[in-house]
């Protein structure tokens, strides 16, 4: 929804839960049509049920009981929260997404982890899983590249990255994570100093480039100044990593599906 025009209506997107009628009496077409797509999803939604769908809004998740005990969970990375709050307020029975599809079956894939989460249509009657089994996966290419080239190289398997588009205000990050599967040394946060902070404190005494190289080499030492990292953001390297690589590769027609990133762990005292 377009959240300038639900400030401009008064509407308290935290409180207030409504019907498709009283939606489209307070929204204007230009604000119910997607920015990039032109699609009314309510609408498309409810094409898929041949008349069956019906569609409430609302951010409380307790509000559907009132329509059914039954649920199906379709969020992502808030699905856990949803179900423990649906239980509590007396739901009769709630499947997430990552239930359906995660055991064996003689007639579909499965994911034991994730079930039909981060899948994708690949036909009117068919989805793409997401991928399991990749610990092993990236163990055995990780094996063979140290082989062929001789030298480590870490390995990971990536979906969608996680980052915001300012424009659209899309969350990219539709996968329940960035990576399902990684070599151990991509474990962890890196640790960066601020490069705008340090050399914005420089003391004047001697040459900046080499106040800034000491600033990188004492950061493991017992004087570090923990003011000297804020906002340096501490993500995982995998959704860093993954993010970065996603961007690079894209989804649509780029043909991109491997992507070597070089010297990503050095730092400025790199020669």
């Amino acid at each position: 929804m377009n959240e300038d025009r639900m400030y401009e209506i008064g509407l308290n997107p935290y409180s207030d839960s409504f019907e498709e009628s009283k939606y489209r009496k307070m929204f204007e077409e230009k604000d119910i049509l997607h920015e990039f797509t032109g699609m009314d999803y309510a609408k498309y939604y409810k094409s898929l049920g041949n008349g069956n769908i019906h569609i409430h809004f609302s951010n409380d998740p307790k509000y559907i009981l009132k329509f059914t005990k039954n649920i199906l969970s379709a969020d992502i990375h808030s699905r856990f929260r949803t179900v423990k709050t649906l239980k509590e307020a007396g739901a009769k029975s709630v499947y997430m997404l990552s239930d359906l599809c995660s055991k064996p079956s003689k007639v579909h894939g499965y994911n034991p982890d994730y079930g039909v989460l981060g899948s994708n249509k690949v036909g009117e009657e068919k989805l793409k899983l997401f991928p399991r089994e990749c610990d092993e996966l990236v163990t055995r290419i990780q094996k063979r590249l140290k082989k062929e080239t001789g030298r480590d190289i870490e390995v990971m398997i990536y979906g969608d990255g996680a980052f915001k588009d300012p424009v659209g205000k899309i969350w990219e990050l539709a996968d329940p994570v960035v990576s399902p599967g990684f070599t151990k040394g991509l474990l962890g946060r890196p640790s960066e100093v601020k490069l705008k902070y340090i050399s914005e404190n420089w003391n004047k005494k001697g040459s900046i480039d080499e106040y800034v190289k000491d600033a990188i080499i004492q950061k493991k030492g017992p004087d570090y100044q923990v003011e000297k990292s804020l906002g340096t953001t501490p993500r995982q390297l995998t959704d860093l990593l993954g993010s970065l690589s996603d961007l690079t590769s894209g989804s649509g027609d780029k043909g991109t599906p491997v992507i070597l990133v070089q010297g990503y762990f050095d730092d400025y005292t790199k020669e």
